[in-house]
Protein backbone atom coordinates (compact mmCIF):
# COMPACT_ATOMS: atom_id res chain seq x y z
CA UNK A 1 0.00 0.00 0.00
CA UNK A 2 3.01 2.24 0.87
CA UNK A 3 4.22 1.81 -2.39
CA UNK A 4 0.65 2.60 -4.37
CA UNK A 5 0.60 6.31 -2.21
CA UNK A 6 4.05 6.78 -3.00
CA UNK A 7 3.60 6.15 -6.52
CA UNK A 8 0.03 8.51 -6.14
CA UNK A 9 2.09 11.48 -4.66
CA UNK A 10 5.14 11.28 -7.28
CA UNK A 11 2.58 11.61 -10.32
CA UNK A 12 1.08 14.64 -8.30
CA UNK A 13 4.15 16.49 -7.36
CA UNK A 14 4.91 15.49 -11.40
CA UNK A 15 1.29 16.85 -12.44
CA UNK A 16 2.37 20.61 -10.83
CA UNK A 17 2.20 22.46 -13.96
CA UNK A 18 4.72 25.18 -12.38
CA UNK A 19 4.88 27.57 -15.59
CA UNK A 20 0.81 27.81 -15.80
CA UNK A 21 0.44 28.94 -12.00
CA UNK A 22 2.84 31.30 -12.11
CA UNK A 23 1.67 32.50 -15.22
CA UNK A 24 -1.83 33.15 -13.94
CA UNK A 25 -1.24 34.08 -9.92
CA UNK A 26 1.77 36.29 -10.98
CA UNK A 27 1.72 37.71 -14.32
CA UNK A 28 -2.34 36.54 -14.93
CA UNK A 29 -1.05 34.90 -18.21
CA UNK A 30 -2.34 31.49 -19.59
CA UNK A 31 1.09 30.15 -21.22
CA UNK A 32 -0.71 27.83 -22.99
CA UNK A 33 -2.20 30.74 -24.88
CA UNK A 34 1.15 32.08 -25.68
CA UNK A 35 4.49 31.18 -27.88
CA UNK A 36 4.64 27.45 -28.78
CA UNK A 37 2.02 26.79 -26.49
CA UNK A 38 3.93 24.72 -24.12
CA UNK A 39 3.74 24.47 -20.40
CA UNK A 40 7.41 24.19 -19.77
CA UNK A 41 10.56 26.44 -18.57
CA UNK A 42 11.30 27.75 -22.38
CA UNK A 43 8.02 28.67 -22.87
CA UNK A 44 7.67 30.67 -19.67
CA UNK A 45 10.95 32.45 -20.12
CA UNK A 46 10.22 33.45 -23.63
CA UNK A 47 6.95 34.70 -22.62
CA UNK A 48 6.87 36.23 -18.99
CA UNK A 49 10.46 36.60 -19.04
CA UNK A 50 13.83 35.71 -17.02
CA UNK A 51 12.24 35.75 -13.29
CA UNK A 52 9.54 33.77 -13.91
CA UNK A 53 11.77 31.50 -16.32
CA UNK A 54 13.97 30.76 -13.46
CA UNK A 55 10.74 30.44 -10.75
CA UNK A 56 9.89 27.49 -12.95
CA UNK A 57 13.21 25.65 -13.59
CA UNK A 58 13.49 25.54 -10.20
CA UNK A 59 9.86 24.27 -9.21
CA UNK A 60 10.05 21.66 -11.84
CA UNK A 61 13.58 20.67 -11.09
CA UNK A 62 12.67 20.39 -7.34
CA UNK A 63 9.10 18.39 -8.25
CA UNK A 64 11.80 15.29 -9.61
CA UNK A 65 13.88 15.64 -6.69
CA UNK A 66 11.25 15.39 -4.57
CA UNK A 67 9.66 12.49 -5.62
CA UNK A 68 12.71 10.87 -5.99
CA UNK A 69 13.45 11.45 -2.12
CA UNK A 70 9.91 9.97 -0.92
CA UNK A 71 11.40 6.90 0.33
CA UNK A 72 13.37 8.69 2.90
CA UNK A 73 11.27 10.03 4.72
CA UNK A 74 10.21 8.58 7.97
CA UNK A 75 6.53 7.29 6.90
CA UNK A 76 8.20 5.48 4.05
CA UNK A 77 11.04 4.43 5.83
CA UNK A 78 10.52 0.58 5.57
CA UNK A 79 9.45 0.98 1.96
CA UNK A 80 11.52 -0.54 -0.77
CA UNK A 81 10.67 0.85 -3.54
CA UNK A 82 13.72 2.45 -5.79
CA UNK A 83 13.79 6.45 -5.37
CA UNK A 84 13.97 6.14 -9.49
CA UNK A 85 11.09 4.98 -10.21
CA UNK A 86 9.05 7.25 -8.21
CA UNK A 87 11.10 9.88 -9.73
CA UNK A 88 9.72 8.44 -13.03
CA UNK A 89 6.25 8.67 -12.29
CA UNK A 90 6.82 12.52 -11.74
CA UNK A 91 8.58 12.29 -15.21
CA UNK A 92 5.58 11.19 -16.48
CA UNK A 93 2.69 13.74 -14.66
CA UNK A 94 5.21 16.60 -15.72
CA UNK A 95 4.69 15.53 -19.17
CA UNK A 96 0.93 14.86 -18.68
CA UNK A 97 0.00 16.53 -15.67
CA UNK A 98 -3.25 15.83 -13.94
CA UNK A 99 -3.91 19.65 -13.16
CA UNK A 100 -3.21 21.14 -16.59
CA UNK A 101 -5.88 18.64 -18.87
CA UNK A 102 -2.82 16.01 -18.99
CA UNK A 103 -0.80 18.47 -21.70
CA UNK A 104 2.34 19.25 -19.81
CA UNK A 105 6.08 19.83 -20.95
CA UNK A 106 8.70 18.13 -21.97
CA UNK A 107 10.38 16.31 -19.13
CA UNK A 108 13.85 18.04 -19.37
CA UNK A 109 14.43 20.42 -15.57
CA UNK A 110 12.43 17.27 -14.01
CA UNK A 111 13.90 14.66 -15.31
CA UNK A 112 16.97 16.46 -14.01
CA UNK A 113 15.54 17.09 -10.54
CA UNK A 114 15.22 12.83 -10.76
CA UNK A 115 18.95 12.72 -11.24
CA UNK A 116 19.83 15.47 -8.57
CA UNK A 117 17.85 13.54 -5.86
CA UNK A 118 19.37 10.11 -6.88
CA UNK A 119 22.82 10.74 -8.04
CA UNK A 120 23.62 14.25 -8.06
CA UNK A 121 26.74 14.19 -9.83
CA UNK A 122 25.71 13.23 -13.28
CA UNK A 123 23.41 15.92 -12.52
CA UNK A 124 26.71 18.25 -12.68
CA UNK A 125 27.67 16.80 -15.98
CA UNK A 126 24.43 17.61 -17.87
CA UNK A 127 23.68 20.89 -16.17
CA UNK A 128 27.53 22.07 -17.34
CA UNK A 129 26.57 19.96 -20.84
CA UNK A 130 23.44 22.03 -21.06
CA UNK A 131 24.45 25.84 -20.89
CA UNK A 132 27.99 24.78 -22.74
CA UNK A 133 25.67 23.85 -25.57
CA UNK A 134 23.21 26.69 -25.09
CA UNK A 135 26.21 28.96 -25.55
CA UNK A 136 27.53 27.68 -28.43
CA UNK A 137 24.16 26.63 -30.24
CA UNK A 138 21.73 28.89 -29.07
CA UNK A 139 18.69 26.29 -29.29
CA UNK A 140 17.29 25.83 -25.64
CA UNK A 141 15.90 21.96 -27.68
CA UNK A 142 19.04 21.46 -28.69
CA UNK A 143 20.79 21.77 -25.74
CA UNK A 144 17.70 19.56 -23.73
CA UNK A 145 18.46 16.59 -26.45
CA UNK A 146 22.19 16.51 -26.27
CA UNK A 147 21.95 16.33 -21.91
CA UNK A 148 19.54 13.38 -22.92
CA UNK A 149 22.38 11.95 -24.78
CA UNK A 150 25.00 12.42 -22.06
CA UNK A 151 23.12 11.49 -19.41
CA UNK A 152 22.09 7.94 -21.26
CA UNK A 153 25.97 7.47 -21.92
CA UNK A 154 26.87 8.31 -18.15
CA UNK A 155 24.35 5.95 -17.47
CA UNK A 156 26.13 3.01 -19.38
CA UNK A 157 29.40 3.54 -17.89
CA UNK A 158 28.31 4.07 -14.57
CA UNK A 159 26.11 0.35 -14.97
CA UNK A 160 29.25 -1.13 -15.90
CA UNK A 161 31.42 0.52 -12.76
CA UNK A 162 28.21 -0.54 -10.31
CA UNK A 163 25.48 -2.82 -11.70
CA UNK A 164 22.76 0.33 -11.35
CA UNK A 165 20.51 -1.22 -13.64
CA UNK A 166 17.46 1.33 -11.83
CA UNK A 167 19.71 3.97 -12.58
CA UNK A 168 20.81 3.27 -16.36
CA UNK A 169 16.93 2.02 -17.40
CA UNK A 170 15.34 5.09 -15.74
CA UNK A 171 17.36 7.66 -17.43
CA UNK A 172 17.22 6.05 -21.11
CA UNK A 173 13.54 6.29 -20.35
CA UNK A 174 13.87 9.79 -19.31
CA UNK A 175 15.75 10.60 -22.51
CA UNK A 176 13.53 8.88 -25.07
CA UNK A 177 11.09 10.87 -23.00
CA UNK A 178 12.66 13.98 -23.61
CA UNK A 179 13.52 12.65 -27.36
CA UNK A 180 9.55 11.81 -28.37
CA UNK A 181 8.70 15.11 -26.12
CA UNK A 182 11.15 17.19 -28.89
CA UNK A 183 9.70 15.65 -32.34
CA UNK A 184 8.46 18.95 -33.35
CA UNK A 185 11.88 20.87 -32.44
CA UNK A 186 14.05 18.02 -34.57
CA UNK A 187 12.08 19.26 -37.53
CA UNK A 188 12.68 23.05 -36.85
CA UNK A 189 16.35 22.20 -36.51
CA UNK A 190 16.60 20.29 -39.63
CA UNK A 191 14.91 23.33 -41.52
CA UNK A 192 16.57 25.86 -40.15
CA UNK A 193 13.41 27.53 -38.45
CA UNK A 194 14.25 26.53 -34.69
CA UNK A 195 14.13 29.70 -32.67
CA UNK A 196 17.12 30.87 -30.73
CA UNK A 197 17.80 32.57 -27.48
CA UNK A 198 19.94 35.77 -27.27
CA UNK A 199 20.55 36.11 -23.74
CA UNK A 200 23.34 34.17 -23.72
Amino acid sequence: MDIIIMICIAYLLGSIPSALWIGKWFYKIDVREHGSGNLGATNTFRVLGKVAGFIVVLMDIFKGTAATLLPFLPYFADSTINPLILGLFAVIGHMFPLFAKFKGGKAVATSGGVILGYHWPIFVVVLLTFFIVLKLSKMVSFSSMSVAVIGFMYSVVYYFITKDIYLFVVVTLMACFIFYRHCANIERIRSGTEPKITWL
